[in-house]
């Protein structure tokens, strides 16, 4: 059987790599943020998230490069990738709207969708099911939307001001953007030439019913790579799941 959403599945991807990682120090004192390994997997996150897109169909990424550059580009060139990729790096800062405007031009086809993620994301969920979401709902922006897990113990009263439980990281009640994205071709042109897409560029897509959300599935693994704290959750997250499994 033939799937309808094929021609509009994207083969190119843009990976944000750009960010100085201040709360991952000292990790990130000698290299970009993307280029911290996840304990216990001998690859960095970048390593990670190139084999997922790769999973995932596409053939072409442009990662756009920032704090320590060389460092990254230099891997890159070492390792054994499993699709083409591109380095851009902007000569001035151009905020992220338009950091993501800059890398968006060096895709190969410009007429065709494309993915972006952030480069401090773990993860691994169905890049085709939110491809087929988004072009279901004629979008012409999709943002994964994660439930992370408060990092704090939660406490539950009755209505007179009983505690009833006490229940450890429980999951957030609000949906979050979860870094990683599905654009139509012509939202390149909607991109700031600089500053910040999310306050611009995404309210007005918004308003018009053009912007789309689509939740991670159950069960799908998900972390943001934001601090050292993060980086043992997901060894212990690995570990956990090697032992599972």
């Amino acid at each position: 059987m033939t799937d309808p959403h094929a021609h509009a599945r994207p083969t190119q991807a843009v990976v944000l790599a750009g960010g100085q990682g201040t709360r991952l120090r000292p990790y990130t004192d000698d290299r970009p943020k993307p280029m911290v390994e996840i304990p216990g997997t001998g690859v960095p996150i970048i390593g990670h998230q190139l084999a997922w897109l790769a999973e995932e169909g596409v053939t072409d990424a442009v990662i756009s490069c920032g704090h320590l550059a060389e460092v990254l580009q230099e891997w890159l060139e070492s390792a054994d990738l499993p699709l083409r990729v591109t380095t851009v790096v902007e000569k001035e800062p151009l905020g992220r709207g338009g950091g993501l405007k800059y890398a968006a031009g060096h895709l190969p086809h410009a007429d065709r969708p494309w993915y972006a993620t952030n480069g401090d994301i773990w993860t691994r969920f169905s890049l085709r099911e939110m491809a087929a979401f988004h072009a279901e709902r004629d979008a012409t922006a999709t943002l994964a939307l994660a439930r992370p897990r408060i990092p704090w113990g939660a406490v539950e009263t009755d209505r007179f001001g009983h505690i009833t439980d006490f229940i450890e990281a429980p999951p957030s009640p609000f949906l979050i953007n979860a870094g990683v994205y599905v654009f139509s071709s012509e939202f390149t042109a909607l991109l700031p030439d600089r500053g910040d897409h999310e306050r611009t560029t995404f309210p007005g897509l918004a308003r018009t019913q053009r912007l789309a959300g689509f939740p991670i599935p159950q069960g799908a693994y998900w972390r943001a790579i934001d601090t050292a704290k993060d980086l043992t959750e997901a060894s212990k997250e690995l570990a956990a799941t090697r032992t599972t499994g």
